[in-house]
Order: structure tokens, then C-alpha cells, then sequence
């Protein structure tokens, strides 16, 4: 690693920041609306995206610097297990193609910004809104966190920021400057700002992952050689466990961890705040239909990607911290300006992916607590306001948790939050089918996952945490180690199925069904929008 400051690779990373800077402020008068003070403007764009800002807004939210730095860095320190995250994309668009026009639909046209809008419309129930919106702020905190350390990992490599004995304040200054921009220009231009950037930033990921894929190969002598290098080193006995450090091709006594975790992942993934956000601000229902299509490219690159941590293992690169492998290998490989082009594209895809994700969680603060608990009354200029101001919030939350807490943490508490977000699944996509679930049923299911999930994760240790160390852990009644939130996951739907009928055989009430059937098919075109939600009464508390 250079001791120094890498000049031509920061000036390179510096013009494409300040471009995407100005671009974000720009955003604000792109397809400006007449009236902007509402969540359907500030939140959500207008409504008004089509197909291919929509496939590049989703693509930039869902493939972010994490994916870029992390993906390839669990390839380089423990091998094939780490390419869970290719088979999980690729489930997950058949998946999504069966929901999330539905859910695009009956958001139109009852004028839901988040999930929790549709779950209390179709529950009737403010309280199980109100688990499902907590659970998605929860989820996307260490998510924006984890975009903040891929900024940071990129800084550190390119020497900026001074070395560990150098003062605090001169060493974050980048990532607070790198903060306070990103603030500024969402705070400005809502959705718009990522929405636009996502050009920038998907245009430059596939350059630096084209190049790299051909470039750095011919460098190493071939995959031939760079896979036979990786063989050795995963053979390696590691020192804290005594067991090989990796493998190249998953060993059967990881096939269920990798399997679950994959199947978990794809339920989890368009349960985030952030990629139900990107979805809701498509113009058609068409477009979303359209998008599952074209969404696969994406895990094609995925794929191309992993084999970063391969050549990383093979040029030899050593770093204290693996999520620095990715950024260490472009910049001993490239020559000192392209490694500035690898470096924006690492940068900017963590600008897009955390502002939309604040929006997100600002959106659902907004809609889900604010209007329903603390100002039922709140004008569409209010809750515009208080969303701007809790986007801020939650950003700064973030910043604390990367500035005051190890990386290692971040990511184990983002591993968390995914198994949490998968228990709000029985509630959205249940929602989007059926009505046979009890509002209660789904309340105390959810509940379970989540008491769960939380306390089996509490539970793993690793070499370097006590708690919250991984995501898998023995599996009960099978003894198998797998995907904890996939276990959690299981439960929940037992509870709520097994509830549901107890519930609905004593005659408990349910809550008021505020949608019909046609309102899950109706597109762009149909009247009768309902902008305005109506109130649950006491019956949906």
C-alpha cells in the first residue's frame, strides 16, 4: 500500500466527484414539477421514470460500492462461498416480476409511498404499518453506513486523510466532505439526485469491471495462473481455526449456509425501503414488468465481479482489512489514472445507493409514524419538510456509526438488518395476493422472526466478536448450518399460518380492506388515484 498521496488518481477522483456533485444540484429542475412539496415529487421523482432511468436508478440502488468492495473481498478471503450473491440475483427476478407490478399498481392507485402505506391499507392496521416501517429504517441504518466505508476504503488507499496517528478531524475530513455534499444535493433535489447520478455511476462500474476483467488477467499470466494461485492460497491452514482459509469450489459442509443464504438473500432484497422507492417512482406498470427483464445484466457483471478477490489473491495483495483488496488490487494494477476512474466508480456508486436508502427511511418516518402517530393532520408541505430534515438524520446516524465504530461491526450489523427486513415479507408480498392472513397473526409472526433472528445472530462468534459475529447458525431440527434469516423466516410463516387460523376460527375481527382487486392490475392510464390515505379508525389500530 502507498505510504503517500496517489495525485493523478485523486485529481481523476476528485473531477468525476465534483461532476456528479454538480449533477445532483442540477437534478432539481429535471422534469421539475409545478408543485414540489409533496413525497410524490420530493420522494418518489414524480412518479415519472421510465424504463431505462428506472433500470439504471435500480441498478444503482441495488449494486452499490458494498457490492463492489465487499462481494469481491469475501471472495478473496475465504473463496467460492463468497459467490452466494450471484445465484441470489438471478432468483430474485423471477421472484419480483410476479410482485412487484402488483404492488406498483394499488400504490398508484391508492397514492402509497411506502410499504407500510400498502400494509395498513390492506390490514387496516396502524400497528403492524408501524412494525414494518421501524424494521425498514432498522434494515437501511447500517446499509447507508456500509456505503460511507466504501468511500473511506477508497480514501484510504488513495493516502488520503494521513495515517492512523494522524488526528481525527484531518483524517475523516474527506468522508465528511464527501457527507455534507451528499446531504446537500439530496436534501435539494430528493430522488431526482440519484435518479440522474445512477447514469454516471453504472456507466463507469461496467468500464472499470470491463477493463479489469481483460486488462489485469493478461498482467497475472492468464486465469489459469491466477486460479492456481488462489487454490494454494486458500489451502493455507489459517492460524485461528486450523482449518483451510478457503476453497475455490464450496465443500458440502457449506452447500446448506450457501444455499440459504442465497434464498434468503433473494426473499430479502426488494423488501428494502430503498428498492421498493426506486420501483415506485417508474411511470408504468410496464416499466417495472420490463425491468425484471433487463435487471439480469447486472448480475452478469456481479459475476465478473467476484473474480476480483481471485486476482487480488493472485497479485499478491496483503491488507489488514479486506474490504481495502478491491481498491489495493486497482491500484497497484491500473495505471494511476485509470485507478482514479476505478475509484470514482466505487465512490459514486456509494453516493446513489445511500441517498436513495436516507429517502427511503425519511419516507417512511414521514409517512408511517409522523402522519400516523404524531400529526394525523400534516399537510403534503409538512410531511415534504420533515422528510427532508429525517433524510439529513438518518445520513448523520450513519456517519456516527462508521467514525465511531470498527468496519467489521458495520457490516456484521448490515448482515442484521437483512434478517430483519425478510420478516416483513409474510406482510407485503402475503398482502399483495391474499387477505387470509389475520392483522394479528402477521403481528406476532413478524414478531418471532425478529426476537428470532436477533437472538440466534447475538449468539455467533467469530474471531474477532463476541456477538453478532455472521449470519448462520445451526439450524433447528435439521442440524445444519444456515441462513439465520431464512430460520426466522420459516418461523414467522408458521406462526401467522398456525394464528391465522386460531384468529379466524373464535371470529376475531379483522381490520378494514381499503383496496379491490382491479386495483392490483390497474396501470398508468386508469382513474380514480386516491392521493390522500384515508384514516384507520379505531377497528384498524
Amino acid at each position: 500500500m502507498n505510504d503517500g498521496v496517489n495525485g493523478v488518481a485523486l485529481g481523476v477522483f476528485i473531477f468525476f466527484f465534483l461532476a456528479v456533485t454538480v449533477m445532483g444540484f442540477l437534478a432539481a429542475k429535471w422534469r421539475r414539477a409545478e408543485n414540489e412539496q409533496s413525497l410524490d415529487e420530493w420522494g418518489l421523482g414524480g412518479r415519472s421514470f421510465g424504463t431505462w432511468v428506472t433500470w439504471f436508478l435500480l441498478g444503482g440502488d441495488l449494486y452499490t460500492a458494498y457490492t463492489f468492495v465487499a462481494v469481491p473481498a469475501a471472495i478473496y478471503a475465504a473463496g467460492a462461498s463468497g459467490f452466494f450473491a450471484v445465484p441470489y440475483t438471478i432468483l430474485v427476478y423471477p421472484l419480483i416480476f410476479t410482485f412487484l407490478p402488483r404492488l406498483w399498481s394499488v400504490s398508484h392507485k391508492h397514492g402509497y409511498v411506502t410499504t407500510s402505506d400498502f400494509v395498513r391499507g390492506r390490514f387496516g392496521s396502524r400497528g403492524l404499518s408501524l412494525a414494518v416501517a421501524v424494521t425498514g429504517i432498522l434494515a437501511t441504518m447500517p446499509y447507508i453506513a456500509l456505503q460511507l466505508v466504501g468511500i473511506q476504503a477508497v480514501l484510504d488507499v488513495m493516502g488520503v486523510g494521513g495515517g492512523e496517528d494522524t488526528n481525527w478531524f484531518v483524517k475523516d475530513l474527506p468522508l465528511l466532505i464527501a457527507f455534507g455534499v451528499l446531504a446537500a444535493y439530496t436534501y435539494s433535489s430528493g430522488l431526482r439526485a440519484p435518479a440522474l447520478i445512477a447514469f454516471v455511476k453504472d456507466t463507469l462500474i461496467y468500464i472499470v469491471i470491463a477493463v479489469a476483467i481483460i486488462y489485469i488477467p493478461i498482467k497475472l499470466g492468464g486465469f489459469d495462473e491466477i486460479f492456481a494461485k488462489s487454490g494454494e492460497a486458500f489451502s493455507a491452514v489459517n492460524p485461528a481455526t486450523g482449518k483451510p482459509k478457503g476453497a475455490l469450489a464450496p465443500g458440502e459442509a457449506g452447500q446448506w449456509t450457501y444455499a440459504t443464504l442465497a434464498l434468503g438473500s433473494a426473499l430479502a432484497l426488494f423488501m428494502y425501503p430503498h428498492s421498493i422507492t426506486a420501483t415506485l417512482s417508474s411511470k408504468s406498470r410496464e416499466v417495472i414488468r420490463r425491468n425484471t427483464t433487463i435487471l439480469p445484466l447486472y448480475s452478469l457483471m456481479l459475476g465478473l465481479l467476484a473474480l476480483l478477490g481471485f486476482m487480488a489473491i493472485a497479485a499478491g495483495v496483503k491488507v489488514s482489512n479486506g474490504q481495502l483488496a478491491i481498491p489495493q488490487l486497482f491500484e497497484d494494477m491500473f495505471p494511476s489514472w485509470f485507478a482514479g476512474v476505478a475509484f470514482a466508480a466505487i465512490g459514486i456508486g456509494a453516493l446513489v445507493p445511500a441517498a436513495i436508502m436516507s429517502i427511503a427511511a425519511a419516507n417512511l418516518f414521514t409517512r408511517n409514524i409522523y402522519k400516523d402517530f404524531i400529526k394525523p393532520d400534516a399537510t403534503p408541505e409538512q410531511e415534504t419538510k420533515v422528510s427532508k430534515l429525517v433524510s439529513l438524520l438518518v445520513k448523520v446516524g450513519a456517519l456516527v456509526f462508521v467514525l465511531t465504530m470498527d468496519k467489521t461491526v458495520a457490516i456484521n450489523f448490515q448482515l442484521l438488518g437483512g434478517i430483519w427486513i425478510l420478516q416483513t415479507f409474510p406482510a407485503l408480498v402475503g398482502g399483495l395476493f391474499t387477505r387470509w392472513f389475520h392483522r394479528w397473526a402477521l403481528l406476532v409472526g413478524w414478531g418471532v422472526g425478529m426476537i428470532y433472528g436477533t437472538a440466534a445472530a447475538y449468539g455467533v462468534a467469530s474471531p474477532t466478536q463476541k456477538h453478532f459475529g455472521g449470519s448462520s447458525a445451526e439450524i433447528p431440527g435439521i442440524g445444519e448450518i444456515g441462513y439465520i434469516g431464512l430460520t426466522a423466516f420459516v418461523l414467522n410463516v408458521l406462526v401467522t399460518v398456525v394464528l391465522t387460523l386460531v384468529l379466524r376460527a373464535v371470529g376475531t375481527p379483522d381490520g378494514v380492506d381499503e383496496t379491490s382487486p382491479e386495483d392490483y392490475t390497474a396501470d398508468a392510464g386508469d382513474k380514480g388515484v386516491v392521493t390522500e390515505l384515508p384514516k384507520v379508525g379505531a377497528a384498524g389500530h
